[in-house]
């Protein structure tokens, strides 16, 4: 694999980004997958990944491999290239909001100041490495991880300032 930059981007390589902040790596969920073939089964590995600098930005990613720390390895870096920033305000979020991903859908509802992370497995992981403090969520429709991690990312992309929302309207009218 090649390092340093590529196609004329002006990004910065994996050793460069991570002495800028502080990254946070969380694992949302581990699978042992198994493959038939002729001889019995050959298992691998997935990993899903949150990654975060518990000040806004949050990245999602998946990695496959045969032996577990390489997964993880793969997720890591998937996530740091999927990295987003989320607007976060006082510890949670400004409004209410709902992220959808296939069958899952995950309601996010800002909370009051030492309320804590109310949020199942996949949605906490992400909320702790996005840095959210205090926030109430509910997971509907599917238990799959990997949907409700999606559905989660969905919801915190649709998060933006209260004062630019108003600004845009005012912009259209």
């Amino acid at each position: 694999m090649k390092q340093g930059r590529q196609r004329g981007k002006d990004r910065p390589t994996d050793g460069e980004q991570s002495s800028e902040r502080e990254l946070v790596e969380k694992q949302v969920f581990l699978n042992r997958v198994a493959k038939v073939v002729k001889g019995g089964r050959r298992f691998s590995f997935s990993a899903l990944v949150a990654v975060g600098d518990k000040s806004g930005s949050v990245g999602l990613g998946m990695g496959k491999a045969n032996e577990v720390p390489e997964a993880f390895r793969k997720a890591v870096a998937k996530a740091k290239k999927n990295m987003r920033k989320v607007f976060i305000q006082n510890g949670t979020i400004p409004f209410q909001v709902m992220g959808h991903f296939g069958a899952g859908k995950v309601m996010m509802k800002p909370a009051s100041r030492g309320t804590g992370v109310i949020a199942g497995g996949a949605v906490r992981a992400i909320m702790e490495v996005a840095g959210v403090r205090d926030i109430l969520t509910k997971s509907l429709g599917t238990s799959n991880q990997m949907n409700m991690a999606l559905a989660t990312m969905d919801g915190l992309n649709q998060l933006m300032d209260p004062e630019e929302i108003t600004n845009r309207r005012q912009a259209g009218e």
